[in-house]
């Protein structure tokens, strides 16, 4: 009868040991995510992206790929639209190419360093360690944190909820909330791989143009192409006072101008289709909005999405709130 109770006791010892020790703290994971991040050579992966900013959710899918110590390739294509662009980080500078309208811009940028990324898995990591207010879940196979963001230019976005994958420590889903919890960006991961072998023109500029050209062919050049007008959805203390035709070169140009508190004036114009070229050198820096990659100077934010290029400049209005502007101007004409 001892020996009975001395082996059931021993038994319940060794349940308990096991179960501590599969279950990992907070700290026990970060610890494992920063060696992985150190660890890796780099990464290929493929996410949905879903935006909820408009009436009806947008959706693109992703493919990016990292080579340390600074190489990135972030192809961008729409779901339902011949809407592609691609982000290039090399040795040449950051690099903003959109096929469709045989157009690329150069930037000397850090990006997409000091800000987050949701599809990018250094940017989730550092999220991460950053916070140390970070919550912290688990399930039967994924680690789920809550995390401040670090969107230097969109404050509306101010919580993010970034599940990891138990297994490998491969990121499955992230969710940006608003400001009321509501998920306006998520990222669902149907793909990742850790140090993959890459060709060594894998980053080359020129490659990369003429393979994202062959995957959405360049636009016919419009000819009297009617522009339907678009209109911010997202103008606190501002209304929109003026609206007019300009006759330039190339077309017609609509100019929007707004008002109030702050001012800013919007300009519209079916976009050019530009010859064969090298790269434009932009004095500014590449800014998601969301629904296409944009550019952003002290006192303006230029974009192209569905054939047309916009340009919204103020001297009143800070970067970030030139930013949130230019992403409520979503392809809705809502005046």
């Amino acid at each position: 009868m001892k020996k009975g109770f001395s082996l059931l006791f021993l038994g319940l010892l060794l349940i308990i040991g096991l179960t501590a020790c599969g279950a990992k703290s907070q700290e026990d994971v970060k610890k494992a995510l920063n060696k992985q991040m150190e660890e890796m050579t780099g990464y290929k992966a493929n996410a949905t992206l879903t935006l909820q900013t408009g009436n009806e959710p947008q959706n693109y899918n992703i493919d990016i790929w990292r080579n340390k110590p600074d190489f990135y390739r972030v192809h961008l294509k729409s779901d339902n639209k011949d809407q592609s662009q691609m982000i290039l980080r090399n040795d040449e500078g950051v690099f903003v190419i959109t096929p469709a309208l045989n157009k690329s811009f150069k930037f000397q940028s850090d990006w997409p360093e000091n800000t987050s990324q949701a599809y990018l898995y250094e940017s989730l990591v550092r999220d991460i360690l950053d916070d140390k207010d970070a919550k912290f879940t688990a399930t039967d196979s994924q680690y789920i944190f809550e995390t401040k963001t670090n969107y230097q230019n969109n404050k509306t976005l101010p919580t993010q909820e970034i599940t990891i994958n138990k297994k490998d420590l491969t990121p499955a889903m992230v969710k940006v909330l608003d400001q009321d919890r509501q998920p306006l960006v998520q990222v669902e991961f149907a793909g990742f791989e850790f140090n993959p072998k890459f060709d060594a023109n894998a980053f080359d500029l020129e490659k990369n143009k003429t393979g994202a050209e062959m995957d959405t062919p360049t636009m016919a050049q419009p000819t009297n192409a009617k522009l339907m007008v678009l209109y911010p959805e997202n103008t606190p203390e501002m209304e929109l006072i003026e609206e007019k035709k300009v006759t330039t070169e190339s077309g017609e140009r609509i100019v929007l101008t707004y008002a109030g508190e702050k001012s800013f004036t919007l300009y519209e114009e079916v976009a050019s289709v530009l010859p064969a070229s090298t790269p434009i050198l932009v004095d500014g820096e590449p800014i998601d909005l969301g629904f296409t990659i944009g550019t952003l100077t002290e006192n303006a934010v230029s974009w192209s999405y569905d054939g047309v290029d916009f340009y919204l400049a103020s001297e009143d209005l800070s970067q970030a709130e030139m930013a949130e502007i230019a992403r409520s101007v979503q392809g809705q004409a809502i005046k």
